[in-house]
């Protein structure tokens, strides 16, 4: 979740200092930018992947501190809801057959955590939205012991005045309209986030590829197609994350103020075009001041934290996510992209990875980019219509006019997808594995939101009610998950 803070609530003299120190952090990067040398000796890749924790009923546990108690591993981290935890992947390189080994790595972490969650009453559950989920879930404590997550949960409803209402239509028909007093909504949107280290003179051209790719990831990945019992859209995780951190109120919205959680409005030149944003857009929601003087630092050829600068980043989300960090003394700067659900399997979350720095990768070095011969609008268009339909949507792609996600990825974004690892120095038989397993996901039709349905719709034919059949239909889940086989292999039920 970012950097620490003390305390949830703050005085005009705190927030006066706060913008005055974001503004000269602003400054100082800005300066860093032209001058400073980034680190960027060996390009790593990151992941971090959000699970749930369920009963053995398959409803959510509040359990997440007695699980970290027995996991005990500094990689597994709290989360904003007390059914949730977070796995932090070390950075490594992509060349060769890493991408196996880190499959194995996983696997052996998650089976081992596991275990020592089954300890605590509870398993681990790797879904964009845990679809057992209900509003009475979050009628006593819910949210995690985390002075960060309390002090937000304060600023957007101070900054609201009034409480949240989410209210999403899927495509058949069902509805969810319902109002919300405080964030929990959010703490349902798991995920997995990717990271990217990149150069600065290359960042604007990385960000602007993952920008034009993230709803094809989304129509390929969807994994969330229930919310409160509702079938909504294919991946709820993007208008339920929206709606559920929205400081505007209905006036501020029809003023046309922007969202927090956001796509953005524009393709970039620079990293700087996205804290500028930042900065110029939106006000402080946890506005916590250090005692760093920035500008001392890299006068003196230090590289300051700019902590403030970065403490206001991780407030605006946006899918991807500009990343300024210092590690071992030396900044450096990532793309981090948080488009993607959790699960089904850690095979499924491979391919998924894979594709996306291929497909990245290409569309970056390409000599006629494709956000330049697409707009932004388009871009945007086709990241809410492949999170309402998933892997059904149709998109819009320069040379292909109107065309279906699966189809784009079967005849154009795969082969793309396979050249970039190739350039990356990925082993063949890696990028068989898992950019076959996508072109069949593809092939089949079945990701795992349309999976996720079509067990529902089967259980509720047999007379289960909706819940009885989510019920049903996660523990056939667990299932597959635990197999490692990818979803469009999982059987539905007979």
């Amino acid at each position: 979740m970012g950097e620490d803070v003390v305390g949830t609530s703050y005085t005009r003299e705190q927030r006066q200092r706060y913008r005055e120190k974001v503004r000269q952090d602003l400054d100082v990067f800005e300066r860093m930018l032209n001058t400073h040398s980034f680190e960027f000796d060996r390009q790593l890749t990151g992941m971090e992947i959000e699970l749930n924790l369920v009963d053995d009923h398959m409803q959510p546990t509040m359990s997440n501190a007695a699980v970290l108690e027995r996991i005990a591993d500094s990689d597994y981290q709290t989360e904003l809801g007390q059914y949730n935890i977070e796995l932090n992947v070390s950075p490594r390189t992509m060349p060769g057959d890493s991408a196996i080994a880190l499959e194995k790595d996983l696997r052996t972490s998650l089976n081992r955590a596991e275990k020592l969650a089954n300890e605590a009453g509870a398993h681990m559950v790797q879904i964009g939205i845990l679809p057992t989920l209900l509003p009475e879930h979050f009628t006593t404590e819910w949210m995690s012991a985390n002075d960060r997550y309390a002090a937000l949960n304060e600023a957007i409803f101070t900054a609201r005045g009034e409480d949240l209402f989410i209210d999403v239509e899927g495509q058949t028909g069902e509805r969810l309209a319902m109002y919300a007093d405080s964030i929990a909504p959010e703490s349902a949107c798991t995920s997995v986030q990717l990271h990217l280290q990149v150069q600065p003179t290359m960042f604007a051209s990385h960000w602007n590829a993952a920008q034009a790719v993230s709803g094809i990831q989304l129509a390929v990945g969807a994994n969330s197609p229930y919310f409160f019992g509702k079938q909504l859209w294919h991946e709820n995780r993007i208008e339920i994350f929206q709606q559920a951190t929205d400081t505007r109120s209905i006036e501020l919205k029809n003023q046309g103020v922007r969202p927090r959680v956001w796509f953005g409005e524009r393709w970039i030149t620079s990293i700087f075009d996205l804290f500028e944003e930042n900065v110029r857009y939106f006000p402080a929601l946890l506005p916590v001041t250090t005692d760093e003087d920035p500008v001392a630092l890299f006068e003196a050829g230090q590289a300051p934290r700019l902590s403030e600068l970065r403490l206001h980043n991780g407030t605006v989300y946006r899918w991807n996510r500009p990343i300024y960090d210092i590690v071992d003394g030396r900044p450096h700067l990532r793309v981090e992209n948080r488009v993607l659900p959790a699960g089904p399997t850690i095979v499924d979350t491979m391919a998924n990875s894979a594709f996306y720095y291929g497909v990245v990768r290409m569309l970056a070095e390409d000599d006629r980019p494709v956000w330049t011969r697409m707009s932004f609008a388009a871009a945007e268009s086709n990241f809410t219509s492949c999170a309402r339909r998933g892997i059904d949507a149709s998109v819009y792609w320069p040379g292909f006019g109107e065309v279906s996600a699966d189809e784009l990825v079967l005849r154009h974004l795969l082969p793309l997808a396979h050249e970039g690892l190739r350039r990356w120095g990925v082993a063949e038989d890696v990028c068989d594995r898992y950019l076959g397993t996508l072109e069949e996901r593809c092939r089949s039709g079945v990701n795992g939101a349309s999976w996720q349905i079509a067990c529902v719709n089967t259980l509720e034919a047999r007379g289960m009610d909706r819940r009885a059949a989510l019920s049903g239909m996660l523990e056939r889940y667990l299932e597959g998950m635990h197999s490692n086989e990818p979803v469009h292999t999982w059987e539905l039920p007979k």
